[in-house]
């Protein structure tokens, strides 16, 4: 589904927001367009990705995430069939009639490789020729590592990181340019659902600081 032609031109980001997880570590550059005083109360989450089965984990994790936080949030699947070219006032008009006050659109836009040479290490391998006595810290003694143990020699090598870099605009009703933007890396993710979460958090946390959110809409 070819949409990027229905979106306007985004601007530059001015903050930096860096949100680390256990799994995925999320760098944001962000901007609030300042003549914008509009509030999200429920959002559609449209990722512009090719692979549908790429989108609809996408999706999911990321409106799960969104609404165990209060705001409700629907996928773009939900409501657009991914192999019609929609006109953006069909887009607005479905999206209007779950009584949607803004879109997040989340753009790939490349990936980037760097590798990385590990040089090799020398280490001592098995037991110490003797042993912690008298208890805790007190007494003992360490023995010769080279009469009781052996020495193990590992070589180099190379290992690859892989940043994936994303695009977040959210639209609203009227206005012609976007209320918030922001330019996210992605270090090394290993599953499509973890990284989607990992973004939604950081995303979250920047609309929550900005007081974009407004809960308790119907």
């Amino acid at each position: 589904m070819k949409t990027k032609s229905f979106f306007f031109n985004l601007f530059a980001g001015l903050a930096i927001l860096t949100i680390t997880s256990c799994t995925t570590p999320v760098t944001m550059t962000t901007y609030k367009n300042p003549n914008d005083n509009s509030k999200i109360s429920k959002v559609v989450v449209m990722p512009l990705f090719e692979k549908i089965e790429y989108m609809k984990p996408f999706e999911q994790s990321m409106d799960a995430y969104f609404n165990s936080k209060g705001l409700k949030s629907t996928g773009s699947l939900d409501l657009l069939n991914p192999a019609v070219k929609y006109p953006i006032s069909e887009i607005k008009r479905k999206c209007d009639s779950i009584g949607a006050d803004a879109i997040l659109v989340i753009i790939y836009q490349g990936t980037d490789k760097t590798e990385s040479y590990v040089p090799g290490a020398t280490y001592v391998t098995g037991g110490f020729g003797g042993y912690w006595g008298g208890g805790y810290w007190g007494g003992g003694f360490y023995g010769n590592p080279y009469n009781y143990g052996g020495i193990v020699t590992t070589g180099g090598y190379w290992t690859a990181t892989r940043v994936i870099n994303l695009k977040a605009s959210v639209y609203t009703h009227a206005a012609k340019e976007p209320l918030w933007t922001a330019e996210i890396k992605i270090t090394d993710p290993k599953y499509v659902d973890e990284a989607a979460v990992s973004i939604a958090r950081s995303i979250y946390t920047s609309w929550q600081d900005l007081g974009l959110i407004k809960f308790g809409a119907k």
